[in-house]
């Protein structure tokens, strides 16, 4: 056994009975490289990583590869969500050396920790371009050995040019290694320079924001819907963008790019036509084959997204998709204290897919009577179309059903929800994908917020008990008596302090809470996390660290902009503080947001598929916020009847707080007002400027249009 028994992390643990000594990452690990002089083999992955996986069969469970690591390097495994840092810093130090990245992350460092090779995974044969990592080893320890003063000036080189440029950026495809670099010689050009971020932002806030959208509507794949070839990864904060341009411009071009990008995806292989929720990613241009994991983020991310497109336009499938996405989070990924966890693998038992996939007799054993119909729906064929089997989609809508097979077209949704409940029973008897049980702090935010939107949206009570459950149980385990917060739990113990987007995200979820509650508990835990990323996260010199000030030092302190598979924390915090700040008043909220903006506006505009959130900021900070103030209990009809008021539509330009008893309320919007004679009433502000207060609903909805 190695020395990764004692750590809660499923991926860690995983690894804790390979032949290969590893370490997790920390002093011991470092105090060892450095007394011993070894270099370090640093291996980077997550739980539900499928090409890991096929790593560690192929080569961590070797006794002769595990020989050659364990006589030559100090192997240390990290989970990339853990430590997010980590993952940062060397999957930028990947791509110099590679120009490309993925997990597994495969890296030699100096005893220091400085990256001097690296690359993805390595198969322990030669092939597809990329050599054994036998080989690899060899190689690398030749070079120690040899070459030791051209290979530590090379490391310390890219480790200056990292720290140097002081933003760390994620910008490997957020996949496991599909299709995995090949490795190039020890030589490792300089870091790429970060001039680019120096030029001029354009004219305003307004113009970025133009320009990123008329980008991104060029830029759509119009026939399969999304952004970019293959592997093709859904968007959320893209499409948040859009739909927020829609809500507050009246732009139907963004809307109806945005729509085609959601219904692409809920009619793809992607969408698990059967159990609801998302894979990670298609491995195909048209969503129709995925890569089979499934993580909570993405499922967060995109619930919310439906249930804004629903918000927006009414449209009753987007309220499906959101409910069905939701559903799955609460039957598959809750764990026994609310939380939510983190991932579901690509593989059961080792086999890709095993769980979702069918053959044309399996499909009809299962449906009988209903077989036909559901495999028109779901494109079943007897040869499949991925390995003999079939990934479900919808070839065809219900209308295009209902006249193949001569059905009234109200018969066939209902038909095909029977047809669901019986896959699914029958999947369930099936083996499962392993799930990644640990709860992290900002994942569970993006899902607090999904499920708190959708309860207000959709009025499902389930929605508002699972995001009351999670955050009363994040705030429980995951912040620590300082008020800051852990990043992950598990078993009854949270590990690693948490980052910014753990702040920020579950500050964010927190503030959705308080939007659907009114509750002013959370409106006030959201607020506590504020000051934390102020005072711990926060650069003087303007935007926000990844990391916190006392945190551990490493080669470079990280600042990732680019959104990755979650939003990127300066983007998420900058946007949570502005929303406290119509909420409260407070300058300090709003200038530290607007402060991180400018750098970044550039960047936008020209790259808005990778800083959609930051565009999100963007456009808060130059809105002219609705801050509406009710007075009365929400619980009576006529002041409900004002919060639907302010609360109907998809509204990002607007905050709502609702309180009986004002001179107790903690949130300054509230403070000082009052019921016009003893009635529920409204009141309209900008920047704490208000209008005459109402207590009519038609005069509420006047005043908010005007």
């Amino acid at each position: 056994m190695n020395h990764l028994a004692g750590e809660t992390s499923p991926y860690l643990l995983q690894h804790a009975q390979n032949p290969v000594d590893w370490y997790p990452w920390g002093p011991t690990a470092l105090q060892r490289a450095q007394a011993e002089d070894r270099p370090i083999f640093l291996s980077i992955g997550y739980a539900a990583c499928h090409w890991c996986h096929v790593m560690e069969r192929e080569s961590f469970e070797d006794e002769a590869i595990a020989a050659r690591l364990n006589a030559t390097f100090v192997p240390i495994k990290v989970d990339r969500e853990e430590r997010p840092d980590l993952d940062a810093i060397y999957m930028t130090a990947v791509q110099a050396m590679t120009g490309r990245g993925g997990w597994p992350m495969s890296v030699f460092l100096t005893p220091e920790g400085r990256p001097f090779f690296g690359g993805t995974y390595f198969p322990k044969q030669p092939g597809h371009g990329l050599p054994a990592f036998g080989d690899v080893l060899e190689a690398v320890a030749a070079a120690w050995r040899e070459r030791r003063e051209e290979v530590e000036a090379l490391a310390r080189r890219l480790a200056d040019a990292i720290a140097r440029a002081g933003v760390v950026d994620a910008g490997a495809a957020d996949a496991d290694s599909a299709e995995p670099g090949a490795p190039e010689p020890i030589v490792v050009p300089d870091a790429p320079a970060p001039a680019d971020r120096q030029s001029a932002p354009p004219a305003s806030e307004r113009d970025v924001l133009d320009r990123a959208a008329a980008l991104l509507v060029t830029s759509f794949d119009r026939s399969s819907g999304g952004w970019g070839g293959t592997p093709k990864f859904p968007q959320p904060a893209v499409i948040e963008f859009l739909l927020m341009r829609a809500a507050t411009r009246h732009d139907g071009e963004a809307l109806a790019v945005a729509e085609r990008a959601l219904d692409a995806m809920a009619a793809g292989g992607i969408h698990d036509q059967v159990g609801g929720g998302f894979h990670r990613y298609s491995t195909d241009g048209r969503w129709r084959i995925p890569h089979f994991e499934k993580m909570l983020s993405d499922n967060a991310q995109l619930a919310r997204a439906y249930v804004h497109a629903f918000q927006l336009t009414g449209d009753p499938r987007h309220a499906q998709v959101a409910e069905r996405t939701l559903g799955y989070l609460r039957r598959e990924l809750r764990t026994a204290d609310g939380l939510f966890a983190a991932s579901q693998d690509a593989d059961t038992d080792g086999v890709e897919g095993a769980t979702y996939t069918w053959t044309l007799e399996e499909f009809r054993a299962a449906l009988a009577g209903e077989a036909d119909l559901a495999a028109s729906a779901f494109g079943v064929t007897p040869e499949g179309h991925w390995e003999g089997r079939n990934v479900l989609y919808r070839a065809l809508d219900d209308g295009a059903l209902a006249a193949r097979h001569g059905l009234p077209p109200g018969e066939v949704g209902a038909r095909l929800e029977r047809a669901r409940d019986r896959l699914l029973a029958v999947r369930a008897a099936r083996p499962q994908p392993a799930r990644d049980d640990k709860a992290l702090a900002a994942w569970n935010g993006l899902a607090i917020a999904a499920f708190a939107d959708a309860a207000r949206a959709l009025g499902r009570a389930e929605d508002l008990a699972a995001a009351t459950q999670a955050a009363d149980a994040a705030l429980r385990s995951l912040r620590s008596r300082d008020g800051r917060l852990w990043r992950s739990w598990k078993d009854g113990r949270a590990v690693h302090r948490g980052y910014l987007e753990d702040h920020a995200l579950l500050a964010d979820g927190l503030l959705a809470l308080y939007g659907a509650t009114f509750d002013e508990h959370w409106f006030v835990a959201a607020r506590e996390l504020a000051e934390v990323i102020l005072a711990h996260f926060a650069d003087p010199a303007g935007g926000f660290w990844d990391t916190a000030d006392d945190h551990e030092t490493l080669i470079a302190r990280p600042r990732q902009l680019e959104d990755g598979a979650i939003p990127s924390g300066g983007a998420a915090a900058s946007s949570v503080l502005l929303r406290l700040a119509a909420l409260t008043g407070e300058e300090r909220y709003r200038a530290a947001a607007q402060a991180a903006l400018p750098p970044v506006a550039p960047l936008a505009a020209r790259h808005p598929t990778a800083f959609a959130a930051w565009l999100q900021a963007i456009d808060l900070a130059g809105a002219a916020i609705d801050e509406v103030a009710i007075v009365g209990d929400p619980a009576d009809p006529p002041a409900r009847a004002l919060v639907r008021v302010a609360t109907r539509g998809l509204q990002p330009h607007r905050v709502v707080a609702v309180t009986s008893t004002p001179g107790r309320s903690r949130v300054e919007l509230l403070q000082s007002r009052f019921a016009l004679r003893g009635r529920p009433t409204a009141f309209v502000c900008r920047g704490f400027s208000c209008r005459q207060p109402v207590t009519e609903p038609e005069a509420l909805a006047a005043q908010l249009v005007e």
